[in-house]
């Protein structure tokens, strides 16, 4: 009698024409590869979701492991936002002749406003 024809400690497995841990040996699986085809062959007989979100946190490991994020520099940043440095520099946020950002654009009637709801003493910022 092979290995792979009996189970120690439930049955879960035997519902499979093989064996996930055979799949994995057999086709040379690293550890975390091979955890995540436990996972997800046994997740309707045994440990439901969470054996799912077992599977699914062995394949965040494999992403960071295979797939390291690689900060971008300064000027990928630019050239993924469609401008350069000198552009955005120069536009954002605008700023005035003097080299100051400038404040939103509003009407006289707004500062007017302000001004008289500031002398009635009815500013919110009082």
């Amino acid at each position: 009698m092979s290995a792979y024809d009996k189970q120690i400690g439930g049955k879960h497995y035997q519902n499979f024409s093989i064996q996930p841990s055979k799949f994995v040996i057999e086709n040379e699986l690293l550890f975390p590869e091979g955890n995540v085809i436990k996972y997800v062959c046994r997740h309707r007989f045994k440990n439901g979701k969470e054996d799912l979100e077992k599977a699914v946190h062995f394949i965040e490991m494999i992403i960071e492991r295979d797939y390291p994020t690689i900060p971008m520099t300064e000027e990928e940043e630019y050239r993924n936002a469609g401008i350069t440095k000198e552009e955005a520099e120069r536009t954002y946020p605008p700023k005035n002749s003097w080299g100051m950002i400038k404040p939103p654009e509003t009407s006289n009637a707004d500062w007017i406003k302000g001004y008289k709801e500031w002398k009635k003493g009815d500013c919110p910022h009082n």
